[in-house]
């Protein structure tokens, strides 16, 4: 059986690159690589499907999934932290859910710099629509792995998830 790389080039990326010289790169260097590749292909499909089945965007999707578990609404800065993206990046896509009624946009009571968003009415009921889509989407990608191979995996990206921030914890004390 031929894998999709081999017959589309759109499939290529820099883990199949590398697959393709194994002695060349160390095996840490080859697993990120893995990595990110599979976290690229979905994150790359599921932006397809919200554009092509609901005119949004990933980041907008990601900023109302953070306000949908906070019914109290979230400040700016919160949201930026949350999406490990800047605050410029937030503002824009606040504009746009502002203008589009998804969310609304207050001072906060405390701080008059700080800005607090929430959901509308509306911005709840099509985000609930989008995530119940959006979760089938992310089930279709497992669906061929064994649920004792997706808890392994599972397992094994928690063991890579604590190891990797005490590597950062270790090279920030120094």
């Amino acid at each position: 059986m031929s894998h999709p790389e081999e017959q589309d080039p759109v499939w290529i990326d820099a883990e199949t690159t590398v697959s393709a010289r194994p002695a060349d790169h160390i095996m840490e260097l080859r697993l990120w690589l893995r990595l990110f590749s599979c976290s690229r292909l979905i994150e790359n499909d599921i932006r397809r499907h919200l554009m092509s089945e609901f005119d949004f965007s990933l980041p907008r999707f990601d900023i109302l999934a953070q306000l949908d578990r906070s019914d109290e609404g979230l400040v700016l800065g919160e949201v930026s932290k949350r999406l490990m993206v800047s605050a410029g990046n937030i503002t824009s896509l606040v504009e746009g859910l502002v203008k589009s009624g998804h969310i609304t946009r207050t001072t906060a009571s405390g701080d008059r710099r700080a800005q607090v968003i929430r959901l509308t009415d509306k911005g709840r009921r099509e985000f609930r629509r989008m995530a119940r889509v959006h979760s089938d989407w992310i089930a279709n990608y497992f669906e061929r792995m064994p649920q004792k191979d997706i808890d392994r995996l599972m397992e094994l990206l928690a063991t890579l998830k604590d190891s990797t921030r005490q590597s950062i914890m270790a090279r920030q004390e120094t």
